[in-house]
């Protein structure tokens, strides 16, 4: 026969049961909110065992952080690289807030106080006037652990289900449709050369990092980390390697960008082979925060650096590029994503169809 046990937290006072069952040398518990869900769940845990089902018995002695150190040492690596030190971040979240919970206490009421603490608590990353988390942001820590869980149920048995399927997600915030106007634009180089910060080369880096993003709709990691190497100044071509969707791709340069790229190669810093480093040449330099304090000073609002990315294509799109042409310099892998800039296509699309048209029935008309 099984057992419930009352539980009070000395803190919070909140109340939880706890069920045990022992039968054939075999002990388990697990804990729940309430008394009803503990009863049903020792009823059928005791059936299982009468019917000689397999009982999960490490739930019982292996913890959170157990889990996500198996995690991080076995499937983590197998990970693009991009996503280790993000995936790492979110993780380490989940160790501090529950990481000693035994794996069958993780319950959905557990992950749904959690799910609260992710949009209710500081960002660590604080952007643009927002101090906590967006709703995407939290639903990426949520579907990460749910990862986790997919693992330890499917492939290490280590749980008999994935509590997160519980947990319903945060309603996001409509994709944004924010692109930069050309007076905009100016506005915000205009800033980066009137920088007054540390003197001349500290706003030529700043003006060249946004230029290059300007023309190339590139993603910031993927400027931030170019070296002179990727920079072909006979060819007037950037390359762009190891990409977020693990694509290389080359980019053309525009004019103003090669004459800027030309007159800063004769000061680079010959400590790195980075374009953006510090002067000792031991790190990246911040460029996200060099950013906004120039959206501050330009006066542009509700923009972000990642919107000059979508800025890029829509331009491009307006000018009578396809969605294969922006694919090719953003670097889009899904056409799916690219296809958000079709609406500024129309009217491309209907001068090749009336060429066509005017072609295949040329013969028509002149016999009319």
């Amino acid at each position: 026969m099984g057992t419930i046990q009352e539980r009070k937290k000395s803190k919070s006072g909140k109340i939880s049961f706890t069920a045990t069952v022992r039968m054939n040398g075999q002990t388990i518990t697990k804990t729940f909110d309430t008394r009803t869900e503990a009863r049903f769940w020792m009823n059928e845990t005791e059936l299982d065992i009468r019917k000689g089902k397999h009982i999960n018995l490490d739930l019982n002695k292996r913890t959170l952080n157990e889990l996500i150190d198996r995690y991080i040492q076995y499937e983590l690596p197998k990970r693009k690289k991009h996503d280790i030190q993000k995936y790492t971040m979110q993780l380490t979240w989940w160790k501090e807030h529950i990481g000693n919970l035994l794996l069958v206490n993780i319950t959905p009421a557990v992950l749904s106080e959690c799910k609260e603490k992710l949009i209710t608590e500081k960002s660590t990353k604080p952007q643009n006037g927002r101090i906590t988390r967006t709703p995407a942001t939290a639903n990426r820590y949520m579907a990460c652990l749910s990862g986790v869980f997919t693992i330890a149920t499917n492939e290490w048995q280590w749980m008999d289900q994935n509590p997160m399927r519980k947990i319903r997600k945060f309603k996001e915030n409509k994709e944004r449709d924010r692109i930069l106007s050309a007076d905009e634009a100016a506005k915000i180089l205009e800033a980066c050369k009137n920088f007054d910060l540390k003197g001349d080369n500290y706003n030529r880096e700043t003006y060249l990092f946004v230029l290059i993003a300007l023309s190339t709709g590139a993603r910031y990691s993927e400027i931030l980390k170019l070296q002179w190497d990727n920079v072909n100044l006979n060819r007037k071509m950037f390359y762009f390697l190891r990409t977020k969707n693990g694509r290389n791709r080359g980019v053309p340069m525009t004019e103003d960008v090669y004459t800027e790229l030309e007159a800063f190669s004769k000061m680079r810093n010959i400590k790195s082979n980075y374009l953006f480093a510090t002067k000792d040449g031991n790190k990246l330099i911040d460029m996200r925060t060099r950013f906004y304090k120039v959206l501050e000073l330009s006066g542009v609002k509700d923009f972000r650096f990642h919107d000059i990315r979508h800025t890029v294509a829509s331009y491009i799109a307006m000018n009578g590029g396809d969605i294969l042409e922006i694919a090719q310099v953003t670097g889009h892998r899904s056409m799916q994503m690219v296809k958000r800039y079709s609406h500024y296509t129309e009217d491309h699309p209907r001068e090749i169809l009336q060429t066509s048209h005017n072609q295949l029935l040329s013969k028509v008309k002149k016999n009319i």
